[in-house]
């Protein structure tokens, strides 16, 4: 597979060959190493938001909620014109530039002596960091195909690693070094994704300029086939999908305290991991049978969130919980492995920086919106209304994703 080189303005352009290096596997799980270290801070230590807050002055933790979904927030606006300046001036530069952002914003994390200093670097975290979308434009400049969407599974699979064991290692450092300080000492993690990620070569593919009409003779200058979604339905999908996913996740455990009380927190933590595991364990093999038919695996995925949700609102007992978790990680599997093929359909033709960029934006908005509606919901109605409102926007969802599947002209998903 040739790469292409990119276009000078960053804008969308049919795909030309051009000079540039193809990824090869080391290199590929390289990009996914560094994005799991560099993350380990990012998604290890906000869960003990609540003991470090009351080391800065406030002794409640009031403000664990919001500070919480401040990094999402900003990595939201800041990922579109990361995107863009990568496009231009190089994604291996630009996903550099996202993992020294990572480390001076833990440094003064680390080092915050009052909430103002911490809520600050956790701005900076979020503006200056966007490793996830910068490694996914980078990969995107030089993959293409079943090849950019095994290596966008192995990233979610990344991201899934990072969510299980990080708190683990954070809890277990606790004793000998609190929270607030070890954003500090993981500061060195995407310090050292960054060294790594030195010695990798530029992803010089990305997307040439389109030979015009004129220029090319016309039995040359034929399109190439229209990405089977659009970018407007991958967006929306998105949102969607990190909304009903997300909102089960703030308040599993007030959730598991009030159907089992007495459940140890190793056993909740369990609870709360298993979908991520069910993804770590089977993405690849769902890649294998869904890389085809992504819009069948999709609306199968939202069929299983939406169950595996309603299910959280019925589950009495241990083994009720567990199984409707492993439902939940079943869908959550299908749902990212098969954005992942649709997405790197869509990277076909467009500047990948631009379009990983803007995809991350939606990916966060829909993370913030569940933020606040799981919090809404559960002031008002209990722990269950969560997930109850996670199971409607699966519901809802299926039926658009399936659409193109049974209605050949798209009209409602069209470009």
């Amino acid at each position: 597979m040739s790469a292409t080189a990119a276009p000078p303005n960053g804008t969308d352009a049919s795909v030309a060959p051009a000079a540039g290096p193809v990824l090869g596997r080391r290199q590929v799980h390289a990009v996914a190493g560094c994005y799991f270290v560099a993350s380990f801070a990012a998604l290890g230590l906000p869960p003990f938001f609540t003991e470090i807050l009351p080391e800065l002055g406030d002794p409640t933790a009031r403000w664990a909620g919001v500070l919480y979904i401040v990094p999402t927030v900003f990595g939201a606006v800041g990922a579109p014109f990361w995107g863009r300046l990568a496009d231009r001036y190089g994604r291996k530069r630009l996903l550099l530039r996202a993992q020294l952002g990572l480390a001076v914003a833990f440094l003064l994390a680390g080092w915050a002596d009052s909430i103002a200093t911490f809520t600050a670097a956790l701005v900076l975290q979020g503006i200056l960091g966007g490793t996830f979308a910068a490694s996914n434009g980078y990969l995107g400049a030089a993959l293409e195909g079943p090849d950019l969407s095994k290596a966008l599974t192995l990233m979610q699979g990344a991201a899934r690693a990072a969510l299980v064991f990080a708190p683990i290692v954070v809890g277990s450092l606790s004793p000998w070094l609190s929270p607030h300080r070890q954003y500090a000492l993981l500061a060195v993690l995407p310090l050292t994704a960054a060294l790594l990620i030195c010695v990798l070569p530029e992803s010089r593919g990305g997307r040439a300029a389109a030979p015009t009409v004129k220029d090319v003779p016309q039995e040359e200058a034929a399109p190439e086939p229209a990405p089977t979604t659009s970018l407007r339905a991958l967006y929306a999908l998105e949102f969607a999908f990190v909304f009903s996913t997300v909102i089960s996740f703030p308040y599993l455990v007030s959730l598991i305290d009030e159907r089992l009380p007495g459940t140890s927190p190793a056993v909740s933590g369990l609870l709360f991991a298993l979908p991520h595991l069910c993804y770590l364990v089977t993405s690849m093999a769902v890649h294998k049978a869904f890389h085809r038919r992504p819009r069948l695996g999709l609306a199968l995925g939202f069929l299983c969130i939406a169950l595996g949700l309603a299910g959280h609102g019925v589950a009495l007992s241990l083994p009720a919980l567990t199984v409707v978790r492993l439902v939940l990680g079943a869908g959550l599997t299908l749902g990212l492995v098969c954005l992942s093929v649709l997405a790197a359909d869509c990277a076909k033709g467009r500047a990948p920086g631009g379009m990983f960029g803007s995809l991350e934006f939606f990916s966060k908005a829909g993370a913030v919106a569940a933020g606040v509606a799981a919090a809404v919901g559960n002031s008002h109605f209990g722990p269950t209304a969560p997930v109850l409102t996670g199971t409607a926007v699966a519901l809802a969802t299926i039926v658009p994703t399936v659409l193109p599947l049974v209605n050949p002209l798209r009209t409602r998903w069209s470009r």
